[in-house]
């Protein structure tokens, strides 16, 4: 027991009396909740998670015994938490529409019953390994919770509780140490959430994580277990992405991190998510998606937490043999908490009044993501995607430019092209990816042998056209030839009918991998065939006012994921078309 000695926003000083560094404590008669951040001679420093207002010197201070930690266990998908996992239905249900200070709430459901199947060779006697599958209960409609063993667990059973119903504080098995104690298992566990779960090897990942957006798919891919960035100024579209990429990627499990942003925001995404179908399972996307709420007007310490509570949850299901996706909205307002903190506790600020170890931060949380082979026996991944939020776009600022080193895959937003409503924004001139080639073999394998072909023709052709356009822009279109012009045309036709995707349309809000394909190959054979009839004389004004640009823009919209015989047939219609320009300038046959 230790007392309030001073505060300083959320940094309390306390005397403390046996209170270990990291250790979470409950401070005045309030009970709020902090964690032990540094300890000096008889004094310790504890950041806050709620609002320390009227807390005076003197106040009582409790160690808990155990560092922030979070829950794992059944009950978790489909609900919403705040930054230190306390459910946000249940604090409205307790203390209105403000949350309540001091509120001490469990993550998940004591009274639920969940409908147990032990696992049949886990039997009395037999050895029992950290993380190892206890058991089975069926989560939601469409996952399978997976019951695991804390990690730090190792011995033999002495019990295995048979089938049945079972709330997660009932007791389901005990395993008796090497030691000779004996310890009573749950359906859930405790985990610290600074410290990564352990897994038994790092794999390497080579399936891409599809989510249905084509400029992210086809032309800067991120693979399950990958870690990727989505820098943007405010209005850019950040936020629509990363939604978009929840409801359609092709993960088992989805996460969404609300960190900082504006509470319009969370609240648009908190009641449209019930409401939305999963493409997969045709059932409600809640039943395989959970969310942890922490809006800019929260307090700052707890945004600062979220973070890791989201990505020790992420884990968890991982660890479970799943495929997890991880959207966190947005890591500069996490960087923003940290700054706070640190200007506070009086560290030396560097660039921009951050922290110096504010790299090393953002590494360690990146590296959290990753496909493993963990500890029971399976593989899962996590795949961490960070929203950054640049003060006036400026990527050269510290979070963005320390993020930009650690992520594989970049998915830079432009505010000219948001403000000339090119959705999505991303540009195609400051994106990168370091996996194009090993998602490249799933595309050639699955897809089309000509993937990398197609999107290299693609990419190239876009960069082309930026050039031409600063020289437009200097001297006017009338400096360019009629290949230079084709180029902006059909540059421009890459940009509308396969770039550009809204996320309103009931057809282009998701669009396939065969489908992405063959809208890109499409259109680069109408680029290809214009130029070679360039090359024998036509007139790039005379391919223009064909009608094929304005009806290619059109078919993402019309032509469905599961029908895409009309995408061949379209181009027969434009082969026919160029059979006739090809007669009439060469003065022969038409092409064999």
């Amino acid at each position: 027991m230790g007392e309030v000695v001073e505060v300083n926003g959320p940094i309390v000083t306390i005397r403390e009396a046996g209170i270990r560094n990291g250790d979470q404590v409950t401070i005045g008669e309030l009970g709020l909740v902090g964690e032990v951040i540094h300890i000096r001679h008889a004094d310790a420093l504890v950041q806050v998670y709620e609002s320390t207002e009227s807390l005076r010197p003197g106040e009582q201070v409790h160690g808990l015994g155990h560092p922030l930690s979070v829950e794992l266990g059944p009950g978790l998908l489909g609900q919403i938490f705040d930054g230190v996992q306390r459910p946000l239905d249940e604090i409205m249900r307790q203390s209105g529409e403000h949350i309540g200070r001091g509120l001490e709430l469990s993550a998940l459901d004591r009274t639920r019953s969940w409908h147990y199947v032990p696992e049949e060779d886990l039997v009395v006697g037999a050895r029992l390994h950290g993380g190892e599958v206890l058991g089975r209960v069926r989560e939601t409609g469409v996952i399978e919770h997976r019951v695991l063993a804390p990690p730090e667990c190792r011995g033999e059973i002495i019990e295995h509780a048979p089938e049945g119903d079972y709330t997660i504080d009932e007791i389901v098995a005990r395993v008796r140490s090497e030691a000779g104690s004996v310890e009573d298992l749950r359906m859930y566990h405790r985990w610290p959430v600074r410290e990564p779960r352990p897994y038994r090897a790092r794999s390497s990942g080579n399936q891409p994580l599809i989510t249905g957006q084509r400029i992210l798919d086809t032309f800067f891919p991120l693979l399950k277990g990958g870690k990727a960035a989505v820098p943007g100024p405010f209005g850019a579209g950040k936020t629509i992405v990363q939604q978009q990429i929840a409801r359609w990627s092709n993960a088992d499990i989805v996460l969404y991190v609300g960190c900082g942003e504006r509470g319009n925001e969370l609240v648009e995404i908190l009641q449209t998510f019930p409401e939305l179908i999963d493409p997969y399972s045709g059932r409600s996307l809640m039943e395989r998606t959970f969310l942890v709420a922490n809006t800019s007007n929260m307090p700052v310490v707890a945004r600062e937490a979220s973070i890791y509570v989201g990505v020790t949850m992420a884990e968890y299901y991982r660890d479970q043999g799943y495929d997890v996706v991880m959207v966190a909205d947005s890591t500069s307002r996490w960087a923003e908490a940290l700054r706070e903190v640190a200007g506070r506790l009086g560290q030396m600020p560097v660039e921009e009044g951050y922290p110096a170890y504010l790299a090393s931060r953002l590494a360690a949380f990146y590296e959290r993501a990753g496909t493993v082979d963990t500890l029971a026996g399976g593989s899962g991944s996590v795949s961490l995607i960070g929203a950054v939020s640049p003060p006036g776009g400026d990527f050269s600022e510290p979070v963005t430019s320390h993020t930009k080193e650690i992520i594989r895959t970049f998915w830079a937003l432009s505010k000219p092209l948001a403000d000339a409503r090119h959705y999505p924004a991303v540009s195609w001139l400051d994106s990168f990816t370091d996996y194009a080639e090993r998602a490249g073999r799933w595309w050639t394998r699955e897809v089309s042998p000509d993937w990398p072909l197609r999107r290299q023709q693609a990419l190239t052709l876009l960069t082309d056209a930026d050039e031409l356009e600063r020289i437009v822009n200097l001297v006017g279109p009338e400096a360019l030839s009629s290949a230079q012009r084709w180029v902006l045309e059909s540059a421009g036709l890459v940009k509308e009918a396969v770039l550009q995707q809204s996320a309103l349309d009931e057809i282009d809000s998701f669009c396939s991998p065969h489908k992405q394909f063959k809208l890109l190959d499409l259109v680069l054979r109408f680029h290809r065939g214009g130029a070679d009839l360039i090359d024998l004389g036509v007139p790039v004004e005379q391919l223009t006012e064909l009608p094929f640009g304005g009806e290619l823009a059109r078919l993402k919209s019309s032509v469905p994921n599961d029908d895409l015989a009309p995408l061949d047939d379209y181009w027969k219609h434009i082969d026919n078309a160029f059979d006739r320009l090809r007669v009439e300038y060469s003065g022969g046959s038409a092409k064999p």
